[in-house]
């Protein structure tokens, strides 16, 4: 979500009103005739809070003066119409009631982190179904297609193929599975290493079954014919999307390191 600037990203919180400088921003599901509001997150102007406390999310009506929506944005090349797609908005000298601050002022953070970990494994359920789709066009088309005078699956580079996309979608299954029981019984917070886990783990695995499918598919993997491309491209989104793998590894590595350091204290 992008920041919502004023005399540099920043807002200037007054009695009556937020105000936005110039700036522009991307926003997904702009396009939706059916989308009223924006919920904009900025960091207040010379706030001496911690950084966690220095960010709030607004709501800002479409039609508000001063915000224009300027282009639709392809993402790897897709409108992604069906929710109204990715929009460049241009906010110049916006002003909405400080009202519209959603929770308070200072707590965006702390909203965008109660969605975010749930959130993460939405995505990552959602796209184990996506790989077994993939593993199922894979399939089919191998037992379909011949070369060299013999199915596609007798040929041992694409059976290990096969076998190793069945083996990463259980393995990226049971781990989402965990993160999820986890959430369930202790909450998003105690579940953190295992969200960052997931989210790294299942686009990856996901986004190598789409790979082997596309080639097993060949030419025809790329085209219409399938929704592979499509599906790739938006599982190589889903690395970027809710925290780059990089920003998860490090805390993974964090967490690792501090549950590392209560074990041998405890030992000790």
């Amino acid at each position: 979500m992008p920041t919502w600037n004023f005399l540099r990203n920043q807002i200037a919180v007054g009695t009556l009103h937020l105000t936005a400088g110039d700036f522009s921003g991307c926003y997904d599901s702009a396009g939706n005739p059916n989308c009223k509001v924006a919920i904009v997150m900025g960091k207040t102007k010379n706030s001496s809070a911690s950084r966690y406390e220095q960010h709030s999310m607004i709501i800002v009506p479409m039609d508000t003066p001063g915000l224009k929506l300027i282009r639709p944005l392809s993402v790897f090349g897709y409108l992604d119409e069906i929710h109204g797609g990715h929009f460049e908005i241009h906010f110049n000298d916006v002003r909405v009631p400080v009202s519209n601050i959603i929770l308070g002022e200072g707590r965006g953070f702390e909203i965008a982190q109660g969605r975010l970990g749930p959130g993460r494994i939405h995505h990552c359920m959602r796209s184990l179904g996506a790989a077994e789709t993939a593993l199922q066009i894979m399939c089919q088309r191998a037992a379909q297609r011949e070369t060299f005078g013999k199915k596609l699956y007798h040929h041992e580079v694409v059976a290990h193929w096969i076998a190793e996309c069945r083996l990463s979608i259980e393995q990226a299954r049971l781990l989402t599975l965990k993160t999820a029981s986890k959430i369930d019984m202790l909450g998003n917070r105690k579940a953190r290493k295992e969200v960052a886990m997931t989210k790294v783990v299942v686009p990856r695995a996901v986004l190598k079954v789409i790979d082997c499918a596309i080639q097993v598919c060949g030419g025809a993997g790329v085209s219409q014919d399938f929704p592979l491309a499509f599906m790739f491209a938006y599982m190589r989104t889903l690395r970027l999307a809710d925290g780059p793998d990089e920003v998860h590894l490090s805390t993974i590595a964090r967490w690792e390191l501090l549950d590392q350091s209560k074990k041998l204290t405890a030992k000790i």
